[in-house]
C-alpha cells in the first residue's frame, strides 16, 4: 500500500469511528419543510401558492421567513409584509437555505447562552455574505452559500452542548489554545467534536457538499494551508470568508476572542488575496453597506 493511499484509508477509518461514536448524540432530523421544498424544486416547475401554505402553517418560519427578507443584508427596497411576498422576494433557492437557518434554530431549546449563540452565528453570517460582495467575486463564491455556511458552521456546537453538562468547560479550554486544533481540544474529552457533528447535521439537511466539507474542516489549519483532495477549493474560500468574518466581528464588538485568527488567519488572508493591513477598511465598508441598506 502506497503511502498516499495508507493516508487515505488512516482517514476514513478514523472517520468511520466517528460516525459511530455520534450514532446516540442526537443530531436533529431534516425538517419537513425542507422536504416540501425539495419536492417542489425537483417538479422543474415549483408551486409558490403551495409552498407559502406550508411555510405559513408554521408561525416561526413564517415570522423569520419575512424577517430574513427584510434584513438589511438583503438590501432590498420594498419591504415583505407576507409570506408570499419573501418567497418571490427572496427565490426559492435562497429561501430554503433562509428557512433552513431557521429552522436549526428552532431545533434547540431557548436559553440565554444559546440566544447568544444564535445572535453571533447571524452577526457573522452577515458579514460572510457581505465580504463576497466586497472581496469574493474573484473568489468564485457565492453570498447567500457564504451567508448559509456562516450559520450552520459551528452548529455541531448546540448539538454537543444539549449532550455534554461539561461541554461549555471543554469549549472555555478549546478558545484559549494557541498551537493545538480546537476540535483536538475537544477530542481530549469527547468523542467526537463540533465539527464533524455540524458536517453530518448539514449533509442529513442536504445542504450544498461544499459548505458540508466547508463545516468540517473549519478549524483544520494545516490543510488551510496546503489545500488537498478533501479540501474542495470552494469550501477553502468559504471557510477562509467566515473566519475573516469572525474576526472583523471581534474587532467591530471587543467580545468573543478566541486563538482561531492566530491560527487560521494567515492562510484565509492568503486565500483570499488580502493582507492585514486591509481589515480595517474591510470593517468599515461591511458597517457602511449595513447602513446604507437599511
Amino acid at each position: 500500500m502506497t503511502e498516499m493511499a495508507d493516508s487515505l484509508h488512516t482517514e476514513t477509518t478514523v472517520d468511520e469511528m466517528l460516525v459511530k461514536s455520534i450514532i446516540d448524540i442526537g443530531i436533529p432530523p431534516r425538517p419537513a419543510i425542507l422536504d416540501v421544498l425539495a419536492r417542489e424544486v425537483r417538479t422543474g416547475e415549483p408551486d409558490f401558492k403551495r409552498i407559502t401554505q406550508h411555510v405559513s402553517a408554521d408561525v416561526s418560519l413564517s415570522a423569520g421567513l419575512i424577517k430574513t427578507a427584510n434584513s438589511p443584508f438583503f438590501g432590498f427596497r420594498v419591504r415583505a409584509k407576507t409570506v408570499a411576498h419573501a418567497l418571490t422576494m427572496l427565490g426559492l433557492e435562497i429561501a430554503t437555505k433562509a428557512l433552513a437557518g431557521i429552522a436549526l434554530r428552532n431545533a434547540f431549546p431557548v436559553t440565554p447562552a444559546l440566544e447568544r449563540f444564535w445572535d453571533s452565528s447571524a452577526c457573522i453570517a452577515e458579514f460572510s455574505g457581505c465580504l463576497v460582495e466586497i472581496v469574493g467575486g474573484r473568489q468564485h463564491v457565492q453570498a447567500d452559500d457564504a451567508y448559509t455556511y456562516g450559520l450552520f458552521r459551528d452548529c455541531g456546537i448546540p448539538v454537543l452542548m444539549r449532550k455534554f453538562p461539561h461541554y461549555k468547560d471543554v469549549l472555555a479550554r478549546a478558545n484559549r489554545e494557541k498551537h493545538r486544533r480546537f476540535t483536538a481540544v475537544e477530542e481530549d474529552d469527547l468523542p467526537t467534536n463540533h465539527a464533524i457533528v455540524g458536517c453530518m447535521l448539514a449533509q442529513s439537511w442536504s445542504l450544498p457538499e461544499e459548505i458540508c466539507q466547508a463545516i468540517r474542516h473549519h478549524h483544520d489549519f494545516t490543510l488551510m494551508q496546503t489545500g488537498g483532495p478533501t479540501m474542495p477549493s470552494a469550501s477553502q474560500r468559504l471557510i477562509a470568508i467566515g473566519q475573516l468574518a469572525e474576526h472583523l466581528h471581534q474587532m467591530d464588538t471587543g467580545m468573543s476572542y478566541t486563538q482561531e485568527w492566530l491560527k487560521l488567519g494567515p492562510a484565509s488572508l492568503g486565500v483570499l488575496q488580502l493582507q492585514d493591513s486591509d481589515l480595517d477598511d474591510l470593517l468599515g465598508e461591511i458597517k457602511l453597506r449595513s447602513k446604507e441598506r437599511w
